[in-house]
């Protein structure tokens, strides 16, 4: 293992907050392989880039010699979590967790170690405690800590309703740090709460509190919101590579720092530089297919970036494209905006009567495909590049308005 303060300075990279540092510390210290956790209900069946945050910093742990355990929440699915929404969010059905967590099994083994992975599931526990086992549970919790957490408090004093199993999910996935007795569990800064009570929960139980450090959340291709498959901003890693390459290169120029800071692999010095050099003038386009080759080959067989790069700049660059495309941030409600509307908006057509004319005569292109269906929306969340003739284009993201 490297050096205490070594190992230290590979974890504070890209991490939130460290709860506590000096806990930490100490647990390093002791010299033994430490027992990490980290939690994933699986709500959806495909991963994306967001979830990889965690997931890197997991592997890392791994390249530092410490036990690495991927808790899949196949009972925590079944009770919905909340988190950061103002209404539950609706639990699954046991098929659903069954299936959901097949694929997470085959997809994070894109990134950790199989050999060095331990894959649990916490239903292996829950299941079996019973009815008098969960109200033992309960007790060792209050409602007036509950109501800390700040979702629940801003419902609680607008009146809206709480449910009583909502308050059990946290009590759930902190009773996973005591069965596992985690020395360390990783979490999104939205989850902090829900780690804090493990950490107080395996304090009751006689022993040593977890660590609990939080991770970013990384923004979607809109650039406002968490990165979602509600959402349509994500980037799914089991995405073919010219599609998640294409999607990589939507980001916008600012976006793109907080991308290889959250996904890259190379040293903060590395990408230090590289922020020098576009304040110098290289073309920031560059470095986009730089970071879309690493995070292609990452998830794809080696080369592939390279690949991808090579078809974009085929379709998108050689007479395709301009130089520069404008971005353009488009506001639309829950329904979405009409291409004839977000062309006008985005000003590549003088009104919504030409952007139909345009339309039924083929001039229209979204993504570098003919559109002629007059019909078509985007969704908030939506990123895309489009083009009315050969000049004139625009990389247009929908907002929530």
């Amino acid at each position: 293992m490297l050096p205490v303060q070594e190992q230290l300075a590979e974890l504070r990279r890209g991490t939130a907050e460290i709860l506590l540092e000096s806990d930490l510390e100490k647990k390093l210290e002791a010299g033994r392989p430490l027992r990490i956790k980290a939690g994933f209900d699986p709500t959806a069946p495909d991963l994306h880039l967001g979830h990889t945050v965690l997931i890197n910093k997991m592997a890392l742990f791994q390249r530092l010699g410490h036990d690495v355990t991927f808790l899949i929440g196949d009972f925590t699915g079944l009770i919905g979590d909340p988190t950061g929404r103002n209404a539950t969010r609706p639990a699954l059905t046991p098929e659903d967790v069954r299936a959901n967590a097949l694929t997470y099994e085959a997809q994070i083994f894109k990134i950790l170690d199989p050999k060095l992975t331990r894959i649990d599931f916490n239903s292996r526990w829950m299941e079996t405690m019973g009815a008098a086992g969960m109200i033992q549970l309960a007790a060792r919790h209050t409602v007036a800590r509950m109501l800390e957490r700040d979702d629940f408090s801003k419902r609680y004093r607008s009146g809206q309703p709480i449910a009583i199993h909502e308050f059990l999910y946290p009590l759930v996935q902190g009773y996973d740090s005591v069965a596992l007795q985690s020395d360390v569990e990783l979490g999104g800064t939205d989850q902090k709460f829900n780690l804090l009570v493990g950490r107080q929960l395996q304090e009751s139980y006689g022993q040593p509190p977890q660590v609990v450090m939080t991770m970013p959340l990384l923004e979607g291709l809109d650039g406002v919101n968490k990165m979602s498959k509600s959402l349509g901003n994500y980037i799914g890693i089991a995405e073919p590579p010219d599609e998640m390459f294409g999607k990589l290169m939507s980001v916008s120029d600012d976006l793109m720092w907080r991308y290889f800071d959250l996904l890259s692999f190379r040293a903060t010095a590395d990408i230090e530089r590289l922020k020098t050099e576009v304040a110098e003038g290289r073309n920031p386009r560059d470095l986009k297919f730089e970071l879309g080759m690493e995070i292609v080959d990452r998830f794809h067989e080696a080369g592939s970036g390279a690949r991808a790069r090579d078809a974009f700049i085929a379709r998108f660059q050689q007479g395709s494209l301009p130089e520069d495309v404008a971005e353009v941030k488009l506001t639309a409600g829950a329904d979405g905006i009409g291409i004839a509307n977000a062309l006008k908006a985005a000003g590549l057509v003088p009104s919504t009567s030409d952007a139909f004319r345009q339309l039924k005569q083929g001039a229209v292109k979204v993504d570098g495909e003919r559109v002629e269906d007059g019909s078509l929306r985007f969704a908030p969340g939506a990123v895309h590049v489009m083009q009315v003739g050969k000049r004139r284009v625009a990389r247009v993201t929908i907002v929530a308005g």
